[in-house]
């Protein structure tokens, strides 16, 4: 990754797409904008996109607040599973809380939660009440026998005219969810209906970075997107409909372009003619505007790829994704003549490894810099390359100890005695605590410690799978990391 250049011009682009929502909505009385990928922590884009912030989307909603509230949709068979979010191992019932604090935190407007698919199922009913008691207004929307093809029945009394209708007094209504198959787009069209019912002209527009439909289809960018959604099946493909409308091709996803002729009908229906002619003419994204440097975009969309590829495999190791996700992953990267030893702090992992004999890390700095780490009685490896990575940038010997095994033995002891754990070394967690504790007294550990921004946009590659939680505080780091798809015996005793 080091000397990749910014590929985007964050400022400019949530110029274009405030400028683009408020373009669209003008064409209506109200507007309903279904958001799909991540509205926080757009780390993916982040990572495709350097110069990309990864809370930029909430940023374009920040600059339209007053024009803006969110309306939170839920399936309620997930919450009878207890469905949970694997990438911040929250359910979808609590991730709908965490979303509504954190829109609060940023001066957004949520005006209630639909619970879609709801048929009187406890945990939904549950948590419904646990709404109302928070003084949230919540809404029940019903499944709809023959959903999507039956527009007849879809377009009645029967079909969207059972759902509860959603009172909204802004001209843009920002739907989102904790997850796929939420309900999301079925709660736009049927607020579209009941608006509609209620004299109200209200309009729907889809808000997806991903894929970027005016780059190619097999550019770098839109194939790291296959790539990040192998497991669902997605596929970039011409927008057909786009193209015979406009004689433009552009580039959208199988999903959408499979139900644009339905879409098509309930809007014509509702409209009495539909307003768009194609799936590309429902959105607004407005990102490939932004890019500033194509080249620098295409290198860092193949490291992206390289680092699903290494995802996937372990994956597929402990049995979240199938076989077949990684054989899509590995097709792109023979088509687009990738090999995975491009990422760097790969090599001098395994190498660092076979020295050492002993699992073990290596980062790759933004400054080119590699830093390695091997696992001891003290530390585990990504604890030790971080500590050696904010030493260089503290300019600390190397040889001088940032914790002195006075400070690390009574934590070890607890470990071993107390608390009864298989082994003592320290945890990332651990060890930041600790030097942060030291800190306080230790002028050469706070010079340290204020070192760890600047790992941010970091590179790291672990010869095993690490820990959830060291992932997470690596993840909060803002450091990129991929391991070997091998699980250690000896660690998983921790």
């Amino acid at each position: 990754m080091h000397g990749i250049k910014n590929s985007l011009d964050n400022k400019l682009y949530l110029k274009l797409q405030g400028d683009k929502i408020l373009e669209r909505v003008s064409q209506f009385d109200k507007l309903y904008i279904e958001f799909g990928g991540k509205l926080f922590d757009d780390y993916h884009a982040s990572r495709v996109f350097k110069g990309f912030e990864i809370d930029s989307k909430v940023s374009v909603l920040y600059s339209l607040r007053s024009k803006i509230e969110i309306l939170i949709v839920i399936n309620s068979d997930d919450i009878q599973k207890s469905k949970v979010r694997s990438d911040i191992g929250l359910s979808y019932d609590n991730d709908v809380l965490y979303m509504i604090d954190e829109y609060e935190s940023k001066k957004l407007s949520v005006c209630g939660v639909v619970l879609t698919h709801f048929n009187n199922q406890p945990s939904a009913i549950q948590f419904r009440e646990k709404l109302d008691n928070l003084g949230i207004k919540t809404y029940l929307h019903y499944v709809i026998e023959g959903y999507p093809k039956n527009i007849e029945k879809i377009l009645s009394e029967e079909g969207f005219g059972m759902n509860e209708y959603v009172e909204t007094t802004k001209p843009i209504i920002v739907v989102t969810a904790p997850g796929p198959g939420s309900g999301k787009m079925a709660t736009c069209l049927s607020q579209l209906y009941n608006e509609n019912v209620h004299g109200i002209k209200a309009g729907y527009a889809k808000y997806e970075t991903f894929p970027v439909w005016n780059l190619p289809l097999k550019h770098p960018v839109n194939l790291a997107y296959e790539a990040a959604t192998a497991d669902l099946n997605d596929v970039n493909m011409i927008d057909n409909f786009h193209l015979d409308a406009y004689g433009v091709s552009a580039v959208n996803y199988n999903r959408d372009i499979e139900v644009f002729p339905i879409l098509e009908k309930i809007f014509a229906n509702i409209y009495g003619e539909s307003p768009y002619k194609s799936p590309t003419d429902m959105g607004v994204n407005m990102i490939g505007f932004a890019i500033i440097d194509d080249e620098a975009a295409r290198e860092s969309s193949k490291q992206e790829i390289i680092r699903r590829y290494y995802d996937a495999k372990s994956n597929v190791k402990i049995g979240k994704m199938k076989e077949e996700a990684l054989d899509k992953i590995e097709l792109i990267m023979s088509q687009m003549d990738i090999n995975p030893e491009e990422r760097v702090c790969v090599a001098a992992a395994l190498q660092k490894e076979k020295e050492a004999g002993v699992p073990a890390v290596a980062i790759e700095l933004n400054n080119g810099k590699i830093i390695t780490g091997k696992r001891s009685d003290l530390f585990e490896a990504e604890s030790a390359a971080i500590i050696n990575a904010i030493k260089l940038y503290a300019k600390v010997d190397d040889e001088m100890p940032l914790l002195s095994y006075s400070i690390i033995e009574p934590i070890q002891q607890l470990k071993l005695t107390k608390l009864k754990r298989k082994s003592a070394r320290l945890t990332l967690d651990e060890v930041l605590i600790t030097l942060s504790i030291n800190a306080t007294t230790n002028a050469m550990a706070q010079k340290a410690l204020e070192q760890l921004p600047k790992l941010a946009g970091a590179q790291m590659h672990s010869s095993i799978m690490l820990f959830p939680d060291a992932l997470a505080t690596l993840k909060k780091l803002k450091i990129d990391v991929t391991s070997e798809p091998i699980q250690d015996t000896k660690l998983m005793q921790r």
